[in-house]
């Protein structure tokens, strides 16, 4: 069920970095290096098919920028806010 804009940002003060762009939940990590941005994508993939919830994610060196939401919801959800929380806790 897709949250109201007062469920998010109460949602978004638990999430460091993550800020919500065009309607979706977005933070950019960086890394030190490649290795570590791609070490980062993988133990992030291994979660994300466990959800069956998957980001839009864009990698750039040592830089990946993510934006979650949920297309058959319309918008940002519970799924998204558990995902960000474990991608923090990745990286």
């Amino acid at each position: 069920m897709k949250l109201s804009p007062e469920e998010i940002s109460q949602e978004i003060q638990n999430l460091p970095g993550w800020s919500v762009q065009d309607g979706k939940l977005h933070k950019d990590f960086e890394f030190e290096t490649f290795n570590e941005a791609f070490g980062f994508m993988t133990r992030a993939a291994m979660e994300i098919e466990k959800m069956n919830h998957h980001p839009e994610w864009f990698n750039v060196y040592n830089r990946i920028s993510i934006d979650l939401t949920t297309h058959d919801a319309g918008g940002i959800t519970l799924n998204d806010i558990k995902l960000a929380k474990i991608l923090n806790s990745l990286a």
